[in-house]
C-alpha cells in the first residue's frame, strides 16, 4: 500500500506541476508551487501554501482538497504512528472545509474513505470494524453520483480487494472492477490542471497483480 501511495503522489504531482508551469494566474502559480514542492517530498510547505490558497479561494474546494489528500498520504508512509492521528485531524478538517462549498463531491468522497482506510491501516484490530463500514459508505455514496468517475470505481475495488485478501474470499469481481476504471480512465477528463485525475497507473498495477 506504502509503495502504491508514493507512486501515486509522484505521478500527481508531475502531472500537475508539468501542466502549471507555463501559466502566469497567482492561483495556477501557487498550486503549481505547491505542487512542485510535494513532487520535492516537502509535504508541510506543500500543505501550507494549498492552506494560503484556500483562505483566498473560498468557493474554491481544490486546495483543501489538496491539504487532505497530503496530509491521508503521509500517514500511509509513517513509521512513527504517534504521528497519525494530528495528520488524519488535519486532514478531516480540510475536508470538512472543502465538502463545506462542494457538497455531494465523488472526489471529496473517496478522500474521506481513504482517510477511514489510513485509520484502519494504523489499528486494525481496533478500528477495522469501526471504519470499513464508514469506507463503504462514502464509496456506494460516490459510486451513485458518478458511477463512471474511474477514481469512484477503481477506488472502491481496491479497498473491497484488501477486504478480501483479509478475509481470504475471491477478489475477481473486484479485479473485473479494476479493469474496467482503466477504460473509465481513457475516456476521462479533468476539468482543470489542478482537478483530481490520478489513479489510472496505480490501477494498472494492481490489475497486473490481482488474484496473485
Amino acid at each position: 500500500m506504502t509503495r502504491i501511495i508514493t507512486s501515486l503522489v509522484l505521478f500527481i504531482c508531475s502531472w500537475a506541476f508539468s501542466q502549471s508551469s507555463a501559466t502566469s494566474s497567482p492561483y495556477e502559480q501557487g498550486m503549481g508551487k505547491a505542487m512542485g514542492l510535494w513532487k520535492e517530498g516537502k509535504s508541510a510547505e506543500a500543505t501550507a501554501i494549498f492552506e494560503r490558497i484556500a483562505s483566498v479561494e473560498k468557493t474554491n474546494w481544490l486546495p483543501n482538497y489538496y491539504v487532505a489528500f497530503i496530509n491521508t498520504v503521509e500517514v500511509f508512509k509513517l513509521q512513527d504512528k504517534s504521528k497519525a492521528s494530528a495528520l488524519l485531524d488535519k486532514a478531516q478538517q480540510a475536508l470538512d472545509n472543502a465538502t463545506a462549498v462542494s457538497q455531494n463531491n465523488p472526489e471529496l468522497m473517496v478522500v474521506q474513505a481513504l482517510i477511514y482506510t489510513a485509520y484502519i491501516v494504523q489499528d486494525p484490530m481496533t478500528n477495522g470494524m469501526k471504519y470499513s463500514s464508514k469506507a463503504m459508505e462514502q464509496y456506494y455514496k460516490a459510486q451513485a453520483l458518478a458511477p463512471e468517475n474511474p477514481r469512484v470505481v477503481f477506488s472502491k475495488a481496491e479497498f473491497e480487494i484488501g477486504g478480501a485478501k483479509y478475509w481470504g474470499t475471491d477478489t475477481k469481481p473486484m479485479c473485473a472492477e479494476v479493469e474496467r476504471s482503466i477504460g473509465l480512465f481513457a475516456k476521462f477528463k479533468p476539468e482543470t490542471a489542478f482537478h483530481p485525475s490520478w489513479g489510472l497507473e496505480r490501477a494498472k498495477e494492481l490489475l497486473a497483480n490481482c488474484g496473485k
